[in-house]
């Protein structure tokens, strides 16, 4: 039986090397210009996110925006204003916006890092061991999202939900990571991670 990251790295390779894009059933093609300026939108032009709670893109692990964009297509990961960009996108095209987005620079966008929290995040980080699946400088690696430089606002937000259980779709081991963290736990770990 094939493990399940094998099989992760294997539907990655596959998408990846999709040469032309077939539209799902129903769906056209849209050029990867017109849908980059959807993106966007609210993820900003170069990926660095300008609006509260909304992540930036800009350097992430190209497997892990494929994978959140197959997983949100496929409805395991619910975020109902991406359902509309995200339902008709074809295997290629989602290939191709990964390629596009871990490409670019990223740039710590919103409210900086509050000095008088950071070592309480470092301690809560080692504690953790966020480095062991998110990599020592927080750049994040295949499935596992870069949280250096990320929008501070939104670390909270994801890290809050995913304590809370109300985020669809979130890893088992990340939920177990937070479980028993307060506010301003997970407030210091955010602070601490984005200065990355």
């Amino acid at each position: 039986m094939i493990g399940a990251v094998a099989f992760w790295r294997s539907l990655a390779f596959s998408l990846a090397t999709v040469a032309v894009c077939v539209p799902r059933a129903g769906a056209q093609a849209v050029p990867l210009a017109e849908r980059i300026e959807q993106c966007g939108g609210c993820h900003g032009a170069d990926g660095n996110s300008p609006i509260e709670k909304i992540p930036s893109l800009a350097g992430q692990p190209e497997f892990f925006l494929l994978n959140q964009l197959f997983l949100m297509r496929e409805g395991v990961r619910l975020i109902e204003p991406m359902t509309p960009f995200v339902k008709s996108l074809a295997d290629g095209e989602m290939a191709a916006l990964a390629k596009h987005y871990a490409g670019l620079q990223p740039k710590l966008t919103g409210a900086g890092p509050d000095p008088a929290v950071l070592a309480r995040g470092a301690e809560l980080a080692a504690a953790r061991r966020c480095a062991s699946c998110h990599l020592p400088s927080l750049a994040g690696q295949e499935q596992m999202p870069r949280l250096a430089k990320q929008r501070i606002d939104y670390l909270i937000h994801a890290l809050t939900d995913i304590r809370d259980s109300r985020r669809s779709g979130a890893d088992t081991v990340m939920s177990a990571s937070v479980v028993a963290l307060s506010d301003a736990d997970l407030a210091a770990l955010a602070n601490y991670a984005a200065s990355k």
